[in-house]
């Protein structure tokens, strides 16, 4: 929370404002600082005051107190919370008008906001005939999607088809009937499909067979729409409601759904596939209990274009295209067949509709190009018209969380409404396919932000893009490198713009910018010179810049030979510049040779080593350089003379090419992929050859050499790591030629890039997610192994820094602690710290300083290390206490039974503090973990993160068991006789107890033994039972409300009753098969 800062007022450290605040409003912009300032102002009022301040002692003391702010403004802010108008007003009302200011003003900025939409990709499916139906399946989260001639796709959450169905095997049913609509029965594991054969079939989500398992025929009509609802608190009850051709709309009301949808009577049919054919006459007429029917016919004979249950209204709602009764809300009544309805009539009729809850407003897509808002119990006119659609609205759907509205009309124009002020905020006007007779199923997914369009059998998507309005942008456009300069302590960051920018690290301010580097070409490189007082940029353009830190470019490298290239990297090697990125060899430039401001390349006498593109490049003194290509092959190679040593990969190995393959050639991206040479060797071409990586899997983005363990070349152990494709980590041995360790960092992701800092403790990977991960590599990979290693290192931190791909990580040490520095292209760029530190925005309008912010965090960890050391204290103290207390006798008694069972290794001593030292432990491992993840990013969030809660008020005491009360009406008083152990009682007394009492089904623990029940324990202690002294039964039972009771007991009878039908039934069939 930001705060307004006036003339000589002090700065404030809360959050940033948003742009969008009322500048006008003292409460917008209060900070953290001046909430505790103004709590402890309530506090401090004297104990006979409780009531709290009253309005002149308000502003008085909040002028004061926060130091900012008119007398004015603070007596607006008075009125605006005593709602009352008692002339007072207290610490916890204060609050709770700025919570709900809050909220309010997210609710708005939620309205308002305008969705960003992804390009319109059309799904590859297998249907041909007209999708009727698009539905999620929260269970398994898969869509599915149903087409007339029942085909049945599955959809994968990626929206990637997975298989299809058909939902009959009697194809040549299917050639005479067609799918009409599709529901999911969640609560069941079932889907509902109607078909034009006046028939509804359930079926099985749970079995492989995706079995059949009732059909429900003998319908009125053909059913062309249906709905499903279930109480999400009680999931045996539901309601299937349809409408058909003949305008009747029927609502089948299950009570008992859970455990079955329909009784199976004994008259029912039972084909091969086990599918029970329901009878809707048997229905009707009440002979299934698990289920009622309620309809209407108020229709009269239109077809029944839509229908939907409301369990907020209580109604069945359903439409047509008809101008009379359009639309009908049927009350739902338990003890009635008919429903009560409600109608509204619109002129030339509807073709669909939507109801809000929250709203309570049913929206209408009119036939007149108009879109109009209802209230239900309103139906003379509507309360709200939505004008701007110039032909027929066919589909419309609310954004409830946003409450907003989508509408699409049949001249293929999508628009997005703000029903607050009944605005459209959004036109769409997408290459919808253009044939003029379609049908078109709208349907959006709003946990998903998934908007689905259906055109016959084409299904379109448009995917809601991840909303960025609110983040803070560093950059215009999508940011491409970022650099450290530890000579000017400044970050230097370049976008795709052709722009760099220069800040400080310490407090985030922007120093200087160039723009037009490259004039539009994108800048896709950046490197300091050895002095760190060069900068040089590679562009798109095919050329490499070298500029002081005033703007002024001294050389360009003609890198592209006057074409446009790929950069990937520029690598300052003393005097040596080597450029990377579009071709199998490396560009060397030498320009302390040249006086020019055009400066040509020079040759590599390596030659062309690499089969593919070569990516990137890293150098380690003396003279070992190592270059990645886009086939994931790293070559080694010296230096000075600039040959090539080895060559890796992961999968294979061959040998070097020989001196005449490796002419340098200037072959482009895509000369290069369509002639890749052999290799001199065959056999090793052959291996390799089934080892080409297309999709770039294997391709090396990223090369670092670990410099700080340049002293293990003896002992071995990795020193040179690469990512790069499918996200994973390979640490390798150049002195062995041995790839030690891969590890995936980020799966199903993509590409990854990295950083390490220059102690090689850490490591940091990034992925297109805007993920970033820090990893422990301080004593991985330390020493040289036969096997692989697979296991992955210390996981240190995982967060989301950004909202799209990672393009560039560069790792610092500042003050004292090390910085990790992220590009992304979300047009951001971010820093934060190791450990937990909050991530700070390059461009927010609040400036930081790292110094403070680290110091603030130490204090933190120091006061939760002295509370932690307490806790031990206590811990310890409270342990020595315990021991204490053991009487002589028995450490006696312990010390021979020590000396007794030397044999085994059970020590007492040992097992009594072994708990302690484990709490300890668990004490000293999760209390710094909560810092992290917790305390510090919840400070930096929220604006209440300082304030105390107060105490809560004591609770009523609660009443006490009847049993307690009045022991007298349960237990005798001879409760000490009870628990004498008397004199073994006669066989035939405990048999007499027996029958009068069979307790054998109860059980008890024995000391000693295994459970048993509570006669044989009675016959084998003589203990006396407890009918002695037990005068009344306590009912477990009366615990519970009696309509769980009725439910369960019903459930129970149900299962019997269709147990006992299903024995008869088999018992006949088996008669029937005897008799013949």
């Amino acid at each position: 929370m930001g705060s307004r800062l006036g003339p000589g007022s002090p700065a404030k450290t809360g959050l940033t404002a948003d742009a969008g605040w009322d500048a006008g409003l003292l409460e917008n912009h209060l900070g953290v600082e001046d909430f505790v300032r103004i709590q402890r102002a309530f506090e401090s009022l004297e104990p006979r005051k409780n009531t709290g301040m009253s309005r002149e002692e308000f502003v008085q003391k909040m002028a004061e107190t926060v130091g900012w702010g008119t007398l004015e403004e603070y007596g607006e802010l008075f009125d605006k919370v005593d709602v009352a108008r008692d002339g007072f007003i207290n610490w916890d009302q204060l609050t709770s008008f700025i919570l709900l200011s809050l909220y309010e003003k997210d609710e708005r900025a939620k309205a308002t906001v305008v969705p960003q939409w992804k390009d319109l990709e059309f799904l590859q499916g297998k249907h041909k005939g007209t999708i009727q139906k698009v539905i999620f399946l929260k269970n398994s989260s898969r869509y599915l999607t149903v087409s007339t001639e029942g085909l049945l796709g599955v959809w994968g959450e990626n929206l990637k088809l997975r298989e299809t169905l058909p939902v009959t095997s009697d194809a040549s049913k299917l050639k005479h009937l067609w799918v009409t609509s599709l529901v999911s029965l969640e609560n069941a594991n079932k889907i509902a499909v109607a078909f034009t054969s006046k028939e509804i079939c359930f079926y099985d989500l749970l079995s492989q067979e995706f079995p059949c398992q009732y059909k429900l025929q003998g319908l009125k009509g053909t059913p062309i729409c249906m709905d499903y609802w279930y109480n999400p608190l009680d999931a045996n009850e539901s309601i299937l409601s349809f409408g058909d051709v003949t305008g009747n709309v029927q609502a089948v009301v299950f009570t008992a759904a859970v455990i079955s949808l329909f009784e199976r009577p004994i008259s029912a049919c039972e084909d091969e596939e086990g599918t029970v054919t329901i009878s809707w006459e048997d229905l009707l007429s009440g002979r299934h209990r698990c289920c009622r029917i309620s309809e209407h016919e108020l229709h009269h004979g239109d077809w029944v274009r839509q229908v939907t249950y409301s369990a907020s209204l209580g109604a069945v709602i359903s439409s047509t295209t008809n101008s009379t009764n359009t639309v009908v809300l049927a009350w739902r009544e338990k003890s009635k067949h008919h429903l009560e309805v409600t109608s509204f009539s619109i002129a030339q009729g509807i073709h669909a509709f939507d109801y809000h809850s929250l709203l309570n407003l049913i929206a209408t897509a009119g036939i007149n190009s108009k879109v109009c808002l209802w209230n239900p119990y309103v139906v003379s006119k509507p309360v709200g018209v939505l004008r701007g659609h110039s032909a027929s609205v066919i589909a419309v759907q609310f954004f409830a969380e946003r409450k907003q509205l989508f509408s699409f009309s049949a001249d293929k124009i999508l628009r997005l409404w703000d029903i607050h002020h009944q605005l459209s905020i959004q036109r769409i006007a997408c290459s919808f396919p253009k044939s003029q007779d379609f049908t078109c199923l709208f349907h959006f997914d709003e946990t998903h932000g998934r908007l689905f369009i259906a055109f016959n059998n084409q299904l379109a998507l448009l995917a809601m893009k991840t909303e960025t309005s609110k983040r803070v942008r560093s950059h215009g456009k999508p940011v491409t490198c970022v650099l450290y300069n530890p000579l000017l302590k400044q970050i230097i960051s370049s976008d795709a713009g052709s722009t760099v920018s220069f800040w400080m690290i310490d407090t985030g301010q922007k120093i200087k910018q160039f723009t037009g580097c490259h004039g539009d070409a994108e800048i896709s490189a950046m490197a300091l010179d050895a002095n760190e007082t060069r900068l040089l940029t590679g562009g798109a353009d095919g050329t490499v810049k070298i500029w002081d830190f005033n703007g002024y470019c001294h050389h360009t490298l003609n890198v592209g030979q006057d074409g446009a290239v790929d950069i990937s990297q520029i690598l300052v090697i003393q005097k040596t510049i080597l450029v990377t990125g579009w071709e199998r060899a490396v560009t060397v430039f030498r320009p302390q040779h040249s006086s020019q401001f055009l400066i040509e390349p020079e040759e590599w006498r390596g030659g062309a080593q690499h089969h593919d593109d070569v990516l990137c490049a890293a150098f380690s003194p003396p003279q070992t350089l190592a270059t990645g290509s886009y086939d994931g092959e790293i070559v080694l190679w010296n230096n000075s003379a600039e040959n090539a040593v080895c060559v890796l990969h992961p999968h294979y190995q061959r040998p070097l090419k020989s001196k005449s393959d490796t002419e340098p050639h200037k072959l482009f991206s895509a000369e290069a992929k369509g002639s890749t040479s052999a290799t001199a060797d065959q056999a090793c071409g052959a291996a390799r050859t089934s080892e080409i990586d297309t999709e770039g899997n294997n391709a090396v983005l990223r090369l670092c050499f670990l410099e700080a363990r340049k002293n293990m070349a003896a002992t071995g152990g990795a020193n040179l790591v690469s990512c790069g494709g499918s996200g994973y980590v390979r640490f390798w041995d150049t002195f062995s030629k041995q790839l030690l360790a891969e590890f995936s960092a980020h799966s199903g992701v993509g590409s990854i890039t990295m950083s390490t800092d220059k102690w090689n403790q850490y490591l940091t990977t990034g992925d297109r997610d805007g993920c970033l991960k820090i990893w422990n590599i301080e004593e991985y990979c330390l020493g040289s192994s036969k096997r692989k290693i697979t296991r992955a290192p210390t996981l240190i931190r995982v967060f989301q820094p950004h909202e799209d791909r990672i393009t560039s990580l560069e790792m610092c040490e500042r003050g004292g602690h090390l910085l990790v520095i992220s590009a992304s292209a979300d047009c951001s760029v971010c820093v934060t710290g190791i450990h937990g530190a909050p991530v700070w925005t390059f461009g927010q309008a609040k400036h930081w300083n790292i110094k403070n912010c680290f110091s603030a965090i130490e204090s933190d960890t120091n006061l939760m290390e002295s509370e932690i050391q307490e806790e031990s204290m206590r811990v310890k103290n409270f342990s020595s206490k315990e021991e204490s207390c053991l009487d002589s006798a028995e450490h006696s008694l312990l010390n021979k039974k020590e000396k007794d069972d030397s044999a085994y290794s059970v020590r007492p001593s040992e097992d009594i503090n072994l708990g302690i030292e484990y709490k300890e432990r668990n004490i000293y491992k999760k209390k710094p973990r909560q810092l992290y993840y917790g305390e510090i990013i919840q400070k930096a969030v929220s604006p209440f993160r300082s304030l105390s809660i107060g105490a809560l008020t004591q609770l009523p005491e609660v009443n006490k068991p009847a049993f307690l009360l009045d022991p007298e009406k349960y237990f005798r008083k001879e409760s000490e006789e009870y628990l004498r152990i008397p004199t073994r009682p006669l066989l035939s007394e405990m048999v007499t107890l027996e029958a009068q009492y069979p307790l054998s089904s109860l059980l008890l623990v024995v000391p000693g033994s295994h459970l048993r029940s509570l006669p044989s324990v009675c016959r084998a202690y003589g203990c006396i039972s407890l009918h002695a002294t037990l005068k009344a039964v306590f009912d477990e039972k009366n615990l519970f409300p009696k309509e769980m009771l009725d439910r369960e007991r019903k459930a129970k009878q149900l299962c019997q009753e269709t147990t006992c039908e299903m024995k008869i039934k088999r018992n006949k069939k088996q008669l029937l098969l005897k008799e013949k």
